[in-house]
């Protein structure tokens, strides 16, 4: 049996660190999109780490193309790469949601673009989505208003491309975390209950679950990983 193919983003963050694990775990070759060479914190068999710049939409496209030539089919991509900013209505200016914007829509979008029209092409593939509790339902945006702007585009556009998808074996996930636990997160709200929070294990372990055979009924899927919170 032929080896999958699976592309990270943000490969080299705490949840997409933890997806790269998870797939390599179990058979995947995995392609690790970095911002810089040298960011994943060790070198591991079956992973090629890809210096990348997101934000670019030729570069990306490029990317994907060379992936295509190399591995002729990608199965699954995981796009994990994004930021976050606090801010209330009051404090938060056009600028400020340019930047989430830019950071976690744009960011996933160059990517989920050539890699759903590969997928398209194949007739099969899996692609997931970051979006957030906040992204999903504004009664949580309270304080980070521009992060929760830019977030909701995500499920927007796995709307979009599983409308386009439809009929064929492509679907577009979106998982909807609540907290991660993060190091990042636990100095930031150093008050706040840690076990109602979700790992990026359990995020990949998630993610991994529904990219298998056992999920493939599934169509639209928005997954919230919530956990105690």
């Amino acid at each position: 049996m032929s080896t999958k193919t699976a592309i990270v983003t943000g490969a080299a963050g705490n949840l997409g660190s933890a997806v790269v694990t998870k797939f390599i775990g179990n058979n995947f070759k995995v392609i690790a999109a970095v911002r810089n060479k040298g960011m994943t914190t060790t070198a591991r068999a079956n992973c090629e780490e890809v210096a990348l710049d997101l934000t670019d939409e030729e570069s990306c496209q490029e990317f994907i193309d060379k992936m295509i030539i190399e591995n002729n089919s990608i199965d699954v991509a995981v796009l994990t790469a994004g930021g976050f900013t606090m801010g209330n209505v009051a404090s938060t200016k056009t600028s400020d949601i340019a930047k989430q914007y830019k950071l976690n829509f744009e960011t996933a979008y160059n990517i989920a673009r050539p890699v759903f029209a590969q997928m398209m092409k194949q007739n099969s593939g899996r692609i997931f989505l970051i979006g957030s509790r906040q992204g999903l339902d504004f009664s949580h945006a309270k304080g980070v208003t521009a992060y929760a702007f830019s977030k909701s585009l995500i499920f927007r556009l796995a709307e979009i491309m599983n409308a386009e998808a439809k009929g064929k074996n492509v679907v577009i996930s979106v998982i909807a975390p609540s907290t991660i636990d993060t190091p990042e997160n636990r100095i930031s709200m150093p008050d706040a209950d840690f076990s109602a929070w979700v790992s990026p294990a359990q995020v990949a372990d998630v993610i991994y679950y529904y990219s298998g055979t056992e999920a493939d009924v599934l169509r639209e899927p928005v997954i919230k990983v919530y956990n105690k919170a």
